[in-house]
């Protein structure tokens, strides 16, 4: 192994908060950094990437072979904190590293990078709670305790509670390969909140609004799809058959194929956007045919929303769920909707009854 180091850590650049890669300059290690998506700074004069597109999974191995990755600036307990009532949580304590092959299983798993990232994180903050013992003897109540500790004192949600648990759980079931009933830590109860959408309305404004031919057919997409952001980033050229009218969306959630329906108009607007821009593998591709960001998709929702002049809090997946509530309205089989939208279960798909029109006819 090489001996460079590359140190990672947060910063602000063009008021947005990004992660920079302070390392020494080699032509090889610099071509490692850029493979990892990162853009150069001429007035800063460093690598960054904007914080909302960074994988510390996928930074870390790329780089792992080029030397010492050290990302303890970016864990949660190591940045400023000026709140203190969580002072007794994320007091800074000497960085304790993560189990290699935790993060070797992960990659053999195949999970998403996002969930990669987030086990990294959450995993690597209980190691170094408890770094003064070993992991494998950790105890149940010791692990129960812990997680109270982090809701009464960092007030976590519990959409990140469950995370931590299952980042725990992890290691001491798929990496120790211990039993599933090793610990049984209290589950909190699930939110029960509606999905907001739009009106068929707001979503025409947004889409005639929008000049930019490349974000005019991605809003396009995803709402006569029902997509996912990264459903949306992932798909390829490959993926449309025109002939049958269907979209092939590939190891989607849950790593499971489907089909969508195509829409006449949508396959048309796709069809000038690909005449203009001539994307090379992916639909929608960035810089130097890379694949769109899901910072870019967020921005093109929002701008779009503002064009047409829309007040609430637009984004990349209430267009999702505007698709399944108006498909809904329509009335279509749920269990269709179902299929469309990659549920599990028509559970899932009920919630948009709740927010359809017809619910109050």
């Amino acid at each position: 192994m090489s001996q460079f180091k590359i140190t990672l850590a947060f910063d602000t650049y063009r008021e947005k908060q990004v992660v920079v890669f302070n390392c020494d300059f080699n032509r090889k290690l610099i071509d490692k950094v850029k493979s990892t998506g990162a853009h150069w700074s001429q007035s800063r004069r460093f690598w960054y990437i904007p914080k909302k597109e960074f994988s510390l999974s996928r930074v870390y191995d790329t780089l792992k072979t080029e030397g010492l990755v050290d990302y303890s600036a970016l864990k949660p307990q190591n940045r400023k904190n000026t709140e203190s009532k969580t002072a007794n949580i994320t007091e800074v304590k000497p960085k304790v590293e993560i189990p290699i092959n935790y993060l070797d299983l992960l990659d053999q798993k195949r999970y998403a990078e996002n969930t990669k990232s987030t086990y990294l994180n959450y995993f690597g903050d209980f190691a170094n709670y408890f770094q003064n013992k070993n992991l494998g003897s950790i105890s149940k109540d010791e692990i129960n305790q812990y997680i109270l500790k982090l809701i009464r004192e960092k007030n976590i949600s519990g959409s990140q509670q469950n995370q931590r648990i299952n980042s725990i759980k992890f290691y001491y079931e798929k990496v120790l390969g211990r039993e599933k009933q090793y610990f049984d830590i209290e589950r909190p109860r699930k939110e029960s909140t509606l999905p907001e959408v739009l009106s068929k309305g707001e979503i025409e404004l947004m889409i005639i609004r929008t000049k930019n031919l490349k974000h005019k057919a991605l809003i396009a997409l995803i709402y006569s799809c029902g997509l996912r952001r990264s459903e949306a980033i992932n798909l390829k050229i490959s993926d449309i058959d025109s002939k049958r009218m269907l979209i092939l969306i590939r190891s989607a959630k849950g790593k499971k194929d489907r089909y969508v329906q195509l829409a006449t108009s949508v396959l048309n607007l796709l069809r000038q956007y690909y005449k203009k821009d001539r994307p090379d593998i992916y639909i929608f591709e960035g810089q130097k045919q890379k694949q769109y960001s899901a910072t870019s998709i967020v921005n093109d929702v929002k701008n779009a929303a503002k064009r047409a002049g829309i007040k609430k809090n637009v984004y990349p997946h209430i267009l999702r769920h505007s698709y399944a509530t108006h498909q809904l309205e329509q009335g279509v089989d749920i269990r269709y909707i179902q299929e469309w939208m990659g549920h599990n279960s028509t559970k899932t798909t009920e919630r948009y009854t709740h927010v359809s029109e017809n619910n109050y006819i």
